[in-house]
């Protein structure tokens, strides 16, 4: 296997992230990074996305995926510091539920939601493995800026549809694969990563670790079909309202202007 750096742009939004290297793909391996990354520094580098928010320049207010929750079971996957769960809790969703791999991150979620006044159920796991989540049991299933982590796409798609009931839903954003291979240079784009290389990779980021592979679109598409959902909606298109109200000058801001920096797929469990 190559073990050639490669180029690499931030999993969340702007910037740069280093050089990577390539590594073998050991999920055992790459859930003890990752959770230790997500323990220790992932909030502090990458930031967080969370609702109403799907990434950068892509918003629930705009987008309206879920319409109204109320009375609605929902599973988040990959819930960080809690505040997506504390946006459908405050939207009447019945029961809150979350997986997450880092004990830190639910930590940081419990006492988010307890200061809100809000509950929810909370499991520390992958989540590509069998973790006692109910089966047939819920209306949603979301995940914000997380599902890129697994280290299995079918296989916690297929996950993801039994927890669902039939007609269920499941929502999730994560970085444009374009976006993941175009840089903003001398007030041009260029590429600097092939768009095929699903290769994974490791990339040191202040004293940390983290290790992802960037998918190609078809990539999900295909699993969703495999795991039985239908493609209801899919944005892929920046905000223009939003860019021109934070009147960010930024290279990113100008990147996400000519391209897709994040994508959203709503699919509902046939």
């Amino acid at each position: 296997m190559n073990k050639n750096s490669v180029y690499r742009t931030n999993v969340i939004g702007a910037g740069e992230v280093g050089r990577a290297i390539t590594v073998d793909m050991d999920k055992n391996s790459i859930h003890k990074t990752n959770s230790i990354f997500w323990d220790t520094k992932g909030n502090d580098i990458l930031g967080a996305t969370s609702l109403p928010f799907y990434g950068a320049f892509v918003s629930e207010e705009k987008c309206q995926l879920f319409g109204d929750v109320s009375g609605k079971k929902m599973l988040e996957i990959g819930c960080g510091t809690g505040h997506s769960l504390q946006y459908q809790g405050e939207r009447k969703a019945s029961e809150l539920w979350a997986v997450d791999i880092s004990e830190k991150q639910i930590e940081k979620a419990k006492q988010h939601l307890t200061a809100c006044g809000l509950t929810a159920r909370f499991i520390c796991s992958p989540m590509e493995e069998e973790c006692g989540i109910p089966l047939d049991y819920f209306d949603f299933v979301y995940s914000i800026y997380a599902i890129g982590w697994t280290t299995d796409l079918e296989g916690t798609f297929c996950r993801i549809a039994s927890y669902l009931k039939k007609d269920g839903v499941f929502i999730f954003s994560w970085s444009h694969p374009i976006h993941k291979c175009v840089v903003a240079e001398n007030n041009m784009l260029a590429f600097k990563k092939c768009y095929f290389d699903e290769s994974w990779y490791s990339v040191s980021l202040d004293e940390g670790t983290l290790t992802l592979s960037d998918r190609k679109l078809s990539t999900y598409v295909n699993a969703l079909s495999k795991a039985g959902f239908v493609i209801e909606q899919m944005v892929e298109q920046s905000d223009d309202e939003m860019m021109q109200a934070r009147d960010d000058t930024s290279d990113f801001a100008k990147k996400a202007k000519m391209l897709p920096v994040t994508f959203v797929i709503k699919a509902r469990k046939l």
